[in-house]
């Protein structure tokens, strides 16, 4: 069972997840050869305050 843990800025519609999970879930079935009800993929939305690269938070760009 492929399991996914996609970590991304807070602020996406539904609509936005609804087609982004079809297109991981129909990615993974079409390369791996597995079912659609077998791919899990779990979405964690984080503020830009709580996510930095190169020293800088996101919420200070």
């Amino acid at each position: 069972m492929p399991t996914f843990h996609v970590e991304l800025f807070e602020g996406r519609t539904l609509e936005q997840k609804r087609k982004f999970v079809e297109a991981i879930t129909k990615a993974t079935c079409d390369s791996l050869g597995v079912e659609p009800n077998s791919v899990e993929i779990i979405l964690t939305d984080v503020k830009r305050e709580n996510w930095a690269t190169g020293g800088k938070l996101w919420s200070d760009a």
